[in-house]
């Protein structure tokens, strides 16, 4: 689809970390900032092809590339800290520094209590909650001198209804440890002009992960959106001034609809299916 939200050119030659930008909603983003000619640093585990999910860091440099920008392919593996310090020195070497951070990296087990294995419990914290503070705390001394720095996690708002926990607590509070990054280190880092903040869909968003989880339903992505539209919501919330946009949980279809979006349909995945509200 073409993308509601135009390209500015606002983003040439800054640039961009995005963990989990192999696929999905990561290499979306870096696609999108891509076509403004920004340099993306694709911090990702998967080097080689996944037997489930497609996509390399290398393809999507690729892809990168091909969109106009710049890619640097860094094999990451967020939980390590050896392996964050040494993407975060290699990306601000070659690049001259960073200026936005984007948490996208996740695990996801939507599984209860008695379903849910302690393996799994903790890949799910180690990787969203840790694995979002350490990359941040790493790259927070080239932020700091970062031009218009962002922080973006992909996270939901703190709501604490029963609803949102009841069916799948470890993995909420996982999610929820990236939301509170935002709503800590939104204050501390104000005074160095860097904003952080979070943004989350309305509705589910159909990436080859969720496919995996559907168990390759083919009704699967009735109610879902494209990965585009968290795309064109994060151009619009990077665009903000860092030092007077923090601290705030977005909602895709908000931002657009503050950025002069009426039409959704082109992001649907299947046109006029009722849409079904994403889980934190």
């Amino acid at each position: 689809m073409a993308s509601a939200i135009a390209n500015t050119g606002k983003f040439a030659g800054k640039t961009i970390l995005i963990t989990g930008a192999s696929r999905g909603i990561g290499k979306e983003i870096g696609l999108k900032l891509a076509k403004d000619g920004a340099n993306i640093v694709i911090a990702a585990k998967t080097a080689s092809p996944h037997p489930k999910l497609p996509g390399t860091i290398y393809t999507a440099a690729e892809e990168i590339e091909k969109a106009g920008g710049k890619a640097l392919p860094c094999i990451v593996d967020v939980r390590d800290e050896a392996s964050v310090k040494s993407a975060v020195e290699h990306a601000a070497q070659k690049f001259g520094g960073i200026d936005i951070l984007v948490n996208n990296a996740s695990a996801i087990s939507l599984t209860n209590t008695e379903s849910t294995d302690m393996k799994r419990y903790d890949l799910m914290h180690s990787i969203n909650t840790r694995g979002t503070y350490l990359m941040t705390k790493t790259c927070l001394p080239y932020l700091k001198k970062g031009s218009n720095p962002h922080v973006l996690n992909i996270s939901p708002p703190l709501l604490m209804e029963p609803r949102w926990f009841g069916n799948h607590v470890a993995y909420t509070m996982a999610k929820y440890g990236m939301s509170m990054c935002v709503l800590g280190q939104h204050e501390e880092f104000r005074d160095f002009g860097i904003a952080v903040n979070a943004l989350w869909p309305l509705t589910g968003v159909w990436t080859a992960a969720m496919e995996m989880l559907s168990k390759g339903s083919e009704d699967g992505s009735k109610g879902n959106r494209k990965p585009e539209i968290m795309a064109d919501a994060a151009y619009v919330l990077l665009s903000k001034n860092s030092k007077e946009y923090t601290g705030n949980f977005v909602i895709d279809q908000d931002i657009l609809t503050e950025a002069g979006v009426t039409d959704f349909k082109p992001y649907e995945c299947v046109p006029g299916e009722k849409r079904g509200f994403s889980e934190p």
